[in-house]
């Protein structure tokens, strides 16, 4: 009889412990569910990549074309009212390029919504600027408050060396007379700038500081895989990879531009809310992207809980300041 408790007992813990094990891999465990209530993150900036889909090929891209799924804009409506419920005061739209869809108009209709009709205190783009037309601005522009446009050099010889283009098109042209458009209709004009291996040793003081950007973000070159490393990657960005000290001469050489905001990769990687075209927030932590299952099928909340974000590093590397464009003073 005790031979046959002892293997009754064994049994217990070893069910016991694979259940307990299954729980935790699931996410439905009373401990792990009760760790997850104790972390909640409040989702103040979010970064919306809703198309995947692009018109240039830029070598170190991080984000790139796996899909070229979009949601139905009443869908993404609603991902982004739970989101503002959930108390996002912030949304930066991304891609991809945001105005490959629809022409402009599907990013145009989220910009009203979200300034509209959610009251958000902050909207803006991410954009590479070459399919903008001024017919957008006079639509749309008195609801977006910031548009970046994505410019790693002045050189033409550089950005085809590095993709930033589409055929002969200048992707300088199209940058200027963005930027001219986003005065005329009062859009609070911010430039983006990677630092990789071909424009490293450039000196851009004078050209940006003609742009007169609200905030120049500078960031290093960053590799993920399955995005622009490894087998899986439709891009390899080894080759545009810089060491910490070469982007560190780059931001020294920089350091007189007023607007300059650095962003290395320790500080970029896990310190933005990142929702892919499915509403997924990913998780960069360990060099890749792992997806959570769509905020739209299991809540804001619990998604937030699988994203790997970094409150802390999110508010050191200055991720809250003055970004809805009636708080800046900006010259118009």
């Amino acid at each position: 009889m005790t031979g046959f408790l002892k293997v009754i007992a064994s049994f217990y813990i070893v069910t016991s412990f694979i259940q307990r094990c299954w729980a935790w891999l699931t996410g439905t465990s009373s401990v792990c569910s009760q760790t997850q209530r104790n972390s909640t993150v409040t989702p103040v900036s979010v970064n919306y990549h809703f198309t995947r889909r692009c018109n240039y090929k830029c070598g170190f891209c991080f984000h790139t074309a796996k899909t070229s799924f979009v949601l139905p804009l009443e869908e993404a409506k609603r991902g982004l009212k739970a989101l503002r419920d959930a108390g996002m005061q912030k949304v930066n739209f991304s891609g991809g390029e945001p105005f490959l869809e629809d022409r402009g108009q599907y990013v145009g209709d989220l910009v009203t919504y979200c300034k509209h009709d959610l009251h958000l205190p902050s909207v803006s783009i991410v954009s590479n600027g070459s399919l903008i037309k001024e017919s957008w601005f006079v639509e749309y522009g008195e609801y977006l408050d910031i548009l970046a446009l994505s410019c790693d050099s002045f050189n033409p010889e550089t950005n085809e060396l590095i993709g930033r283009q589409q055929g002969r098109r200048s992707h300088l042209d199209s940058l200027q007379r963005v930027r001219d458009w986003c005065y005329k209709y009062k859009v609070a004009f911010k430039l983006n700038t990677v630092v990789n291996t071909f424009n490293k040793d450039e000196d851009m003081t004078t050209h940006v500081t003609e742009l007169k950007p609200c905030r120049w973000k500078v960031f290093q070159c960053l590799v993920l895989e399955g995005e622009n490393a490894g087998e899986d990657a439709l891009r390899d960005a080894e080759k545009f990879v810089i060491s910490d000290e070469e982007f560190r001469d780059f931001l020294s050489r920089h350091k007189g531009v007023p607007s300059l905001v650095p962003e290395s990769n320790e500080k970029m990687q896990n310190s933005y809310l990142i929702l892919d075209e499915f509403m997924r927030f990913l998780d960069c932590r360990s060099g890749s992207k792992h997806p959570s299952k769509s905020l739209l099928d299991i809540g804001v909340q619990q998604a937030l809980d699988f994203s790997g974000f970094d409150e802390k590093m999110f508010l050191a590397r200055g991720g809250r300041y003055k970004w809805s464009k009636a708080d800046m003073s900006l010259e118009w």
